[in-house]
């Protein structure tokens, strides 16, 4: 069964996003509690969902949120000399262990922050027009795959739900939240992809591209890393010794189901305005397969389920 929102002690649900379930305090004796405990936090809760070509689609994957929480918390140890995290406690209701995180409220920036250290996706498809990734101009003759010669800063705007990220240039980014917060957002942003790219190959494991969301902390001051960090669903991660330029690679993610979307099995018609069908029972148990062998090869152990 996969999980949904929920009532919790001390708790009310604010939010649902494609996969996250945000809660804050309540007003009762156990929300206050948990205010004069943490301060100003909210409880985020990763839930079995899964999204593809900007729909949620049913069912979900079981311990898919599991799997993004206790990763990013493996990630935010891992990072946590380069840049503080939002993370404050994991002592979280039992009825979401294992998938959840008390976390400060941070004032968010209003960008994704994406570092590029292959070519692929939408920065794939931009190259193709103009030999460019968001204006950063690129060598001739890179395909699906290709290794950049350093990795690049490559921005989007955040989309409602529903709607699709905007690859942006950097100037739009200083434009918007003004030129040094900028320079640090890509400077964090490259060193944390930096750290972490190291760490997967040492592990057998490609990390292509990531997508990070910083925020200012109310009570620091400091720039810090929010939201989920280095997971398949923000991550793309590859099987070093399948990479293979010039295709599309194996992956460590939803691919699974992108791929049944996309067949002729599935009779759905990705330009139509009619919902994706259910996802058959293997594509289900194949992707949660995947999500834990990407937990397994990255962090060394096998997830705690």
């Amino acid at each position: 069964m996969t999980s949904t929102t929920t009532d919790l002690t001390g708790w009310t649900h604010t939010y649902s996003g494609k996969v996250r379930d945000l809660y804050a305090p309540d007003d009762s004796d156990a929300g206050r509690a948990i205010v004069a405990e943490h301060g100003d936090v909210v409880l985020v809760v990763a839930s079995d969902r899964v999204s593809a070509y900007d729909n949620v689609l049913s069912p979900g994957v079981p311990d898919k949120g599991v799997v993004l929480t206790q990763l990013s918390l493996w990630w935010f140890s891992q990072l946590a000399d380069i840049v503080p995290n939002h993370v404050v406690s994991t002592d979280v209701p039992e009825p979401v262990a294992g998938r959840a995180m008390i976390c400060r409220r941070l004032a968010m920036f209003p960008v994704e922050c994406v570092a590029r250290g292959y070519l692929t996706g939408s920065g794939l498809a931009e190259y193709r027009v103009d030999g460019t990734v968001t204006g950063i101009e690129l060598p001739a003759g890179l395909v699906d795959g290709s290794r950049l010669p350093e990795p690049i800063f490559t921005p989007a705007t955040k989309a409602e739900l529903g709607d699709h990220d905007e690859n942006v240039p950097f100037s739009t980014v200083a434009a918007t939240i003004g030129d040094e917060p900028a320079a640090t957002l890509r400077d964090l942003t490259l060193r944390v992809y930096a750290r972490a790219e190291a760490i997967a190959r040492e592990r057998g494991v490609i990390l292509a591209d990531t997508k990070l969301e910083f925020g200012t902390d109310p009570v620091t001051g400091e720039v810090t890393l929010g939201d989920e960090v280095l997971t398949p669903d923000s991550s793309r991660f590859w099987p070093a010794d399948e990479w293979q330029p010039g295709r599309a690679q194996a992956s460590f993610d939803k691919q699974f189901v992108r791929d049944w979307l996309t067949s002729a099995a599935s009779g759905w018609d990705r330009a139509s305005d009619v919902p994706p069908p259910e996802l058959p029972a293997d594509v289900v148990e194949r992707t949660r397969a995947r999500y834990l062998e990407a937990y397994e090869r990255l962090t060394g152990e096998p997830l705690p389920l």
